[in-house]
């Protein structure tokens, strides 16, 4: 009998334990919300402006199609990973970048479906300890070209500089 009640309260657990995980995944692959950035997809090469390859970048999904992780690679050796993801908890897009500078840098934004475009704003600290201010927008210009502007703001947003005009162009 003994026996028998904890096979049942195991086979419980383990149906239970399955259930969530797939309901949890399923999330991140079905929801609308989820997919919205997955137009960065891929593996690029990114020019600036002037055409002059600046650096590559493969974008993948990971952790069970939840996260958008981006491997940079500049022309210069600089190198960088953010992590992407869309959280249920406030409803916003959030991006964690890590250069190899070790300066962290943390966004948070919405698709805006008009612009088809991903917008990114967040907060940092430039040299002397300077406060600032950025915007990171990634716009989905086709399936094959997305731009990524960046703008630096050290005066509360009073003026904008362009800091990072990349062009990604499908491999």
């Amino acid at each position: 009998m003994k026996f028998q009640l904890l096979t049942i309260i195991l086979v419980l657990f383990l149906t239970t334990a399955c259930y969530a995980q797939q309901t949890q995944q399923s999330r991140c692959k079905t929801q609308p919300e989820y997919r919205q950035f997955d137009f960065w997809i891929g593996e690029w090469e990114v020019k600036n402006p002037n055409d002059v390859v600046v650096g590559n970048s493969k974008i993948e999904l990971t952790v069970g199609d939840c996260v958008i992780l981006e491997n940079w690679t500049g022309g210069s050796g600089y190198t960088g990973k953010s992590f992407n993801y869309y959280s249920v908890l406030d409803q916003k897009w959030h991006q964690k970048w890590i250069g190899s500078g070790g300066i962290p840098i943390e966004f948070s934004g919405y698709y805006d479906e008009e612009l088809k475009a991903l917008k990114y704003t967040g907060q940092g600290i430039g040299q002397g300890g300077v406060e600032l201010d950025y915007k990171l927008t990634f716009y989905h210009l086709t399936d094959d070209h997305i731009r990524q502007h960046w703008e630096q703001s050290s005066d509360g947003g009073e003026t904008w500089a362009t800091i990072f005009d990349g062009h990604y162009r499908r491999k």
